[in-house]
């Protein structure tokens, strides 16, 4: 897996890191996390941070790469440069390489022309033979040359892992820039390199990179020639694109695309990965949810979809909804705590008392909750101090006319009597009050009730959340709301 450090991290990164990490991890094999980091201008600390955070809240570990090291250190491009610069030079004495001095004013001309011929665009070999004294006289109008590969003159077929067969014709494929005339290294030249030097076997990318895999593979060969790296050549898979709303493929502007976004909306790791296991591949034909675990056990690259894949947020939810069901109640109240710290509802650490509620409320909502941000809104009311506690304005308005704050005033008459607090005792109470004397069905019953001490009409169950919220705070907020 080798990103480049440039805006937010995307699903699509994730949907390509998470099918190395399993198809490495299910043959054995060793997953490479390298930084494609050769963009100076577009690198920045903050994206580079963002990935390892990224992939360590996702759970893909690498064996090999920054912070972790390994046989082919350095894992970062920017740190490789004189690498680069040698085989360069390696690659144009066996001529494998020339320099081209042509401009780019030239080259749009020349593609213009051959358009306009019917021809195919694209690098014209026009300095494939130039003498010392041509590259002389080029060099005296001060041109600076970038270095061309010298593609092979022949068709280049190659087993693409996800789509079978691929040939691609040699006119289609022309000779490509390796190094600019600043002495800039391209991807062109970097990537192949580092395969080579770091035996990389599988690559596993998007489709958007197909088209630079002839090249590759002819450069590939060339590196083995002139004796850089082991000499075997990776075999290449390219994954479906990921498309988002209008079947336009997922860019990183559009807002589901922001991978971090998922863990800030509160998304578990194990939801989000299982989803975007499903972008091109399936455990089963009856089967959305599975674990992590079990995507390892049963991945075969060759069961990926090349056809585009829908990224459907709904589904997502409903995916990371199933995870949250999966933990146990324990550990669902663990991951909400950043979250409710976020929102200064709980200390660093929790205290003893905030530990007890959560533990006492979580099983309570573990199965009405998709997301661990919904514990803010769901449990708040528990764990506010009474200053701050708001009901939401809306169904104050709904719930809080005449007839709501006499409902309120009922249950509050009701429970300021009971002996005990306990949630039977409160559920008695309550039922005898306002449905067997007042005459009210449930819900009209028990709204203005939970909006009066929960502050929304969404919140765990009413009687268990009174009896949590303990008497004293229950019946302070029925008398407040009875004000309206």
């Amino acid at each position: 897996m080798a990103p480049s450090p440039t805006g937010s991290p995307h699903v699509g990164l994730v949907r390509t890191a998470l099918y190395n990490w399993a198809f490495a991890r299910h043959h054995g094999g060793t997953f490479v996390f390298r930084i494609e980091d050769t963009d100076a201008a577009r690198n920045t600390q903050e994206s580079y941070d963002a990935l390892l955070d990224l992939f360590r809240w996702l759970g893909l570990d690498w064996d090999e790469g920054p912070e972790v090291g390994g046989a082919y250190a350095p894992y970062l491009q920017s740190e490789r440069f004189d690498i680069y610069a040698d085989v360069a030079t390696r690659l144009l004495d066996a001529g494998h390489a020339y320099h081209c001095y042509c401009s780019s004013d030239e080259l749009d001309q020349r593609n213009e022309k051959a358009r306009s011929e019917g021809r195919t665009p694209g690098y014209d070999g026009h300095c494939r033979g130039l003498s010392d004294e041509q590259r002389a006289a080029f060099e005296a109008e001060g041109r600076k040359p970038v270095l061309r590969f010298r593609m092979p003159d022949r068709a280049i077929t190659f087993t693409d892992l996800v789509r079978g067969d691929i040939t691609f014709q040699a006119e289609h494929v022309p000779d490509y820039v390796l190094v600019r005339g600043n002495g800039h290294p391209l991807y062109t030249l970097v990537s192949p390199v580092d395969d080579a030097l770091m035996d990389i076997t599988h690559v596993l990318r998007g489709e958007d990179l197909l088209s630079s895999t002839p090249r590759q593979i002819a450069l590939h060969a060339a590196l083995a020639e002139i004796g850089v790296g082991g000499g075997r050549m990776p075999e290449f898979g390219h994954l479906p694109y990921v498309m988002g709303q209008g079947n336009k493929k997922l860019s990183k502007r559009d807002p589901e695309a922001n991978a971090l976004g998922y863990r800030d909306a509160g998304f578990l790791p194990e939801g989000l990965l299982n989803y975007v296991a499903l972008l091109g591949w399936a455990i089963a034909d009856d089967r959305d949810v599975f674990t992590v675990d079990e995507m390892v056990q049963a991945f075969e690259i060759g069961r990926v979809n090349p056809n585009p894949a829908r990224f459907d947020l709904k589904k997502c939810e409903a995916i990371n909804a199933s995870h949250m069901r999966l933990l146990s109640a324990e550990e669902v109240a663990t991951r909400m705590v950043p979250y409710l710290q976020a929102a200064e509802l709980v200390a660093d650490p929790p205290t003893e008392q905030q530990q007890a509620v959560l533990r006492a409320a979580v099983p309570l909502v573990h199965e009405r909750i998709g997301k661990l941000t919904e514990a803010v809104d769901m449990l708040g009311f528990l764990l506010v101090e009474e200053p701050q506690f708001t009901r939401d304005p809306g169904d104050v308005e709904k719930l809080f006319d005449e007839d709501g704050r006499g409902v309120v005033k009922a249950a509050h008459d009701a429970l300021a009597s009971l002996d005990e607090w306990t949630t039977e005792a409160i559920d008695a109470a309550l039922r005898q009050a306002l449905v067997e004397e007042l005459g009210l069905k449930p819900r009209h019953a028990f709204g203005p009730v939970r909006v009066a001490v929960t502050g929304s009409r969404v919140s765990p169950p009413l009687f268990e959340s009174l009896e949590l919220l303990g008497r004293e705070r229950s019946l302070a907020r029925l008398s407040s709301a009875q004000a309206g």
